[in-house]
């Protein structure tokens, strides 16, 4: 097996393990074991777990904002368009792999604004309002910004809602809100 596959076996391991048990939580033993791939060939692709947890969210960031951008493009209706985001989030809601969110995962353990983890998953959140702004319709500049920030703020609630109360139903909770404010 040549070093680009046992590099994407690492990530993929990781990828899952961080979903199901978080950073801290899922350590390199356990990510070694999981993976079949040695220590020396891991530090070969990683200097660190830093760098390992960087490289999942990387992946994650950008599935999510293929799927997002994908979601958004779907419907004529402009309108229909961006609150269809919240039918994605229903449909992860109700997967198997739903553990809750990679980058709110990575802030909380990692609280320091600075450190590479912590700022990596604050552009995240960035990358995807900037995303939920280009979307939004015939609006000013500063009410699009306002309105992608509080669609965002939507999202992530519906996201917390659902891994720590298990609210299977808090994508659609979230969606009505975002219609009413998109209404108004």
């Amino acid at each position: 097996m040549g070093g680009q596959p046992r590099k994407a076996l690492l990530i993929d391991t990781a990828f899952k393990l961080f979903n199901e048990r978080g950073y801290h939580a899922a350590g390199i033993d356990l990510i070694l074991r999981e993976s079949g791939v040695s220590k020396a060939t891991l530090y070969k692709h990683f200097r660190s777990k830093d760098e390992l947890i960087l490289a999942v969210l990387r992946q994650r960031h950008e599935q999510i904002i293929l799927m997002l951008r994908e979601t958004l493009m779907r419907s004529e209706d402009e309108t229909v368009r961006v609150l269809a985001v919240f039918d994605t989030l229903d449909a992860w809601f109700q997967s198997n792999d739903f553990y809750g969110c990679y980058f709110i995962k990575a802030s909380a353990e990692y609280t320091f604004s600075g450190e590479a983890i912590h700022d990596y998953a604050a552009w995240h959140k960035e990358s995807v309002k900037h995303l939920l702004k280009e979307f939004i319709p015939d609006r000013s500049p500063t009410k699009r910004d306002s309105l992608a920030e509080s669609l965002l703020l939507i999202m992530d609630g519906a996201i917390v809602g659902a891994h720590m109360r298990g609210d299977r139903r808090a994508a659609e909770k979230g969606k009505e809100i975002a219609a009413a404010l998109l209404a108004q």
